[in-house]
């Protein structure tokens, strides 16, 4: 039997108060929509039924629907995951508390900009293969151990949800703090041999309290990573190379 499932969602519009934010009535609130529970019923789901059906104002953000996006991150009670690989049945009580995820950009009600937030993330922190050697695309490309190239695809596979960054105490205490996504990418780099930089240039980028000596090993990001990233593992590795520099 079907039952009834109970949501609490962020509503709030920034740019309603854009143009006179003193004077602005639209306040930050939770709106309450009840709807009946279906088999195999994910927020994802649940929250277009209550955009077609009952709010069409609701903003949220989806692309893939199958996990590989990150778009549709947000805070489920309490927890920054993903809404498309979340199942409503998970709540044995049908209360379902939805928050857009911190630190980043509100768009709109569920809706986040992490897309410029990654953008000058990988600015930052130089995410790209750093080599002198010109590539000729006529040309095989150089074989790589299947074993190296493991570890490159294993760390390759973030999909830049922000999940991690959202779940970092580290990050609300020290707003400059990269966080666990950059980290990750910078390890991806030091086990690929195709980039030419060595420890030495690593560490001008995230030698310091900004970088892997920042983190409190809380392991937000390592608990909440809906690809299962090893997380904890890396920034472990990169703090050993990083002492040694």
């Amino acid at each position: 039997m079907s039952r009834k499932l109970k949501f609490h969602i962020f509503k709030y519009n920034p740019l309603d108060c854009e143009d006179n934010p003193l004077d602005c009535k639209d306040k930050p609130k939770l709106k309450t929509y009840e709807i009946e529970e279906t088999p195999g019923m994910t927020i994802f789901v649940a929250l277009n039924f209550i955009r077609d059906k009952l709010d069409h104002t609701l903003q949220f953000d989806f692309v893939c629907r199958a996990g590989i996006c990150g778009s549709c991150s947000m805070v489920i009670n309490g927890i920054p995951t993903l809404a498309c690989k979340t199942l409503t049945a998970s709540y044995p009580d049908g209360e379902i508390t939805l928050l857009p995820l911190p630190i980043f950009k509100l768009i709109g009600d569920l809706s986040i900009d992490t897309a410029n937030w990654m953008k000058d993330m990988s600015k930052e922190i130089e995410s790209w293969i750093h080599t002198n050697e010109i590539t000729d695309i006529n040309k095989i490309e150089k074989p790589m151990e299947p074993e190296v190239a493991d570890d490159v695809f294993e760390l390759d596979r973030c999909i830049e949800c922000g999940c991690c960054i959202a779940a970092c105490g580290t990050k609300r205490m020290r707003p400059k703090f990269k966080g666990a996504v950059a980290l990750n990418r910078v390890a991806r780099y030091a086990v690929d041999p195709r980039d030419d930089r060595t420890d030495e240039d690593m560490f001008e980028i995230i030698g310091d309290d900004e970088g892997v000596f920042g983190c409190m090993s809380l392991l937000g990001c390592d608990d909440t990573c809906p690809k299962n990233l090893p997380l904890q593992t890396k920034i472990a590795y990169l703090r050993r190379k990083m002492v040694q520099v």
